[in-house]
């Protein structure tokens, strides 16, 4: 599998244990200050599983922007890696991911500014979920958008498209939880890699369509689901 990296962060070949003190230490590494320029183009990324769980399915779609039109997709299958172990997804999804960005051409994967994967960034038991991870190895600015809490606590979101209350553990806020459309259930925006939780919320807003995921991860899980069955 290409690593699109010239020194990648890791082995894949680790045992839970030995993910969990990755972990640790690869979340000293996330930048949660901005660091992202002009963005023309974004990636959405959507993983599921397929086989009983044998095969991890990757879709990637990059999108211009702000026109929020399709350039390109691609769907990878790779046998899984890991088994199914709470808080130790990103072991289990993120090598079809990468595997989905070397699929890419390569003048398009060079020119991808932002990373919007369907998944956690920091708002991980241990600040590490799928978005922290993918962007790190990627070194690009990322954030994740999940619908459902793994962790942290938040208080009501009022009922209206674009509301928000902030997703904190203790101190600490880790992202926001969403209303991105009135009368349904709220999302889970938090930064990755490269981006502060205020500019992880302004970018879930600004792809934002007419549906209740913003666009790039939307786009990512149709793909995901025309070309195989979700799980």
């Amino acid at each position: 599998m290409p690593s699109l990296s010239p020194h990648p962060l890791h082995d894949w070949n680790l045992t839970p244990t030995q993910a969990v003190a990755l972990q640790r230490e690869l979340a000293c590494r996330i930048e949660r200050r901005d660091r992202i320029g002009e963005v023309r183009r974004i990636a959405g990324v959507d993983i599921g599983f397929e086989q009983g769980g044998e095969v991890t399915r990757a879709a990637v779609v990059v999108l211009d922007y702000p026109s929020l039109e399709m350039i390109d997709q691609v769907v990878a299958r790779i046998p899984t890696r890991m088994p199914y172990i709470p808080g130790l997804l990103s072991f289990r999804e993120v090598p079809a991911a990468l595997q989905a960005f070397a699929e890419l051409p390569s003048e398009l994967r060079s020119e991808v500014d932002l990373l919007m994967v369907d998944g956690h960034g920091i708002a991980h038991p241990r600040r590490m979920g799928v978005a922290a991870h993918l962007g790190l190895w990627l070194d690009l600015s990322s954030l994740g958008v999940a619908k459902k809490r793994l962790t942290g606590r938040h208080g009501d979101v009022a009922d209206e498209r674009g509301a928000w209350a902030p997703l904190t553990d203790g101190e600490e806020t880790l992202g926001v939880v969403m209303r991105s459309r009135q009368g349904v259930k709220p999302i889970f925006v938090s930064p990755g890699h490269r981006l502060s939780v205020d500019t992880a919320t302004q970018w879930a807003l600004a792809c934002l369509g007419r549906y209740k995921l913003p666009e790039p991860t939307r786009l990512a899980d149709r793909l995901a689901s025309r070309r195989g069955q979700k799980s």
